[in-house]
């Protein structure tokens, strides 16, 4: 009976310990779901400096686009596509600049951030969100200007969508994200108070570039720009056109023309050689290079390096 009693005395003994192990490891499975990190994918690198400067680390961020690769011709490869289609939101920059999304399935939550900011066409027209939805299904967007993030009004829309949404994704970090977008909006708000007040009262009136990335700048702050090429940073230069810009540095005594980051530099320094001025690179901001992304270079730090260049070029008091 002795026996009998200290059997049943160790099999309670053996299955409260066995229930206080299964309470372990699910309190510990519990902790590590809960340390797990949701993951945000951003096509550009200006919707990464967004998540980045709100997330700060609770959010693991994929920059689909490499540092160093240009926006326009990039197509991703299989390994990151699966990448793409595993994180729990996918913000790209849309209007035309990431052909892959058109026959890409997302798994998750997808938002296609030119349909939350105000666009220009290659008229520098506006274009509300009702044409861009109809340029895009009809097959136009070659029609809209994808450069938006260089308009301080639409990186404002763009932070408040995506503060909304990773708030969504990680509720209990929601009053950090809201604290950190509101700091992050009170610089942009900087950058366009110093881009009003560096480019009021200016000598020159026109900056030359090589691809005409840099509309929604000249329409907000009030100067123009010539370029050798549209909205394609791919289109061969033209012969006529290389003529044409170099008669007008000549007539208005311009002294730097501009090629962008990512594209050659081979045509503007011809142009540059023969009306004999300078050339200088601006930073359209759809990317950054491996160098800049080495000295870890922020959307501020390149605008405000663009607005010193912009401002030498138009002799700007």
């Amino acid at each position: 009976m002795r026996d009998f009693r200290n059997v049943v005395f160790l099999l309670i003994i053996a299955v409260f310990l066995l229930q206080m192990f299964v309470l372990k490891q699910d309190a510990k499975l519990a902790q590590e779901k809960e340390q797990i990190k949701p993951t945000v994918a951003l096509s550009t690198f200006s919707l990464y400096d967004i998540a980045k400067n709100i997330s700060n680390d609770t959010i693991d961020l994929v920059m689909i686009l490499p540092f160093g690769v240009d926006a326009h011709s990039f197509e991703p490869t299989p390994k990151l596509m699966a990448k793409i289609m595993q994180s729990d939101i996918v913000v790209y920059s849309g209007a035309g600049l990431e052909p892959w999304t058109h026959s890409f399935e997302f798994k998750n939550k997808v938002i296609d951030m030119s349909k939350h900011v105000k666009l220009l066409n290659s008229e520098h027209g506006s274009c509300n969100h009702e044409d861009h939805d109809h340029h895009h299904h009809e097959g136009h967007e070659e029609e809209v200007d994808p450069h938006y993030w260089l308009d301080i009004q639409n990186m404002i829309s763009a932070t408040q969508i995506i503060t909304d949404e990773i708030s969504k994704l990680s509720t209990q970090n929601e009053e950090l994200y809201r604290r950190n977008a509101k700091n992050y909006i009170s610089e942009l708000e900087m950058i366009d108070a110093e881009y009003r007040k560096r480019l009021t009262s200016c000598k020159k009136e026109t900056i030359i570039v090589n691809h005409n990335a840099f509309s929604y700048l000249s329409q907000n702050y009030g100067f123009k720009v010539e370029a050798l090429s549209g909205l394609s940073p791919d289109a061969q230069p033209d012969a006529q056109n290389m003529l044409k810009l170099i008669e007008h540095v000549k007539e208005h005594d311009l002294s730097v023309v501009f090629f962008e980051s990512f594209v050659s530099d081979k045509a503007m320094k011809s142009i540059a050689a023969e009306a004999k001025v300078n050339v200088d690179v601006l930073q359209p901001l759809g990317n950054i290079t491996a160098d800049e992304a080495q000295k870890k270079l922020s959307y501020k730090d390149i605008m405000l390096e663009n607005l010193e260049k912009i401002t030498k070029a138009l002799e700007c008091e």
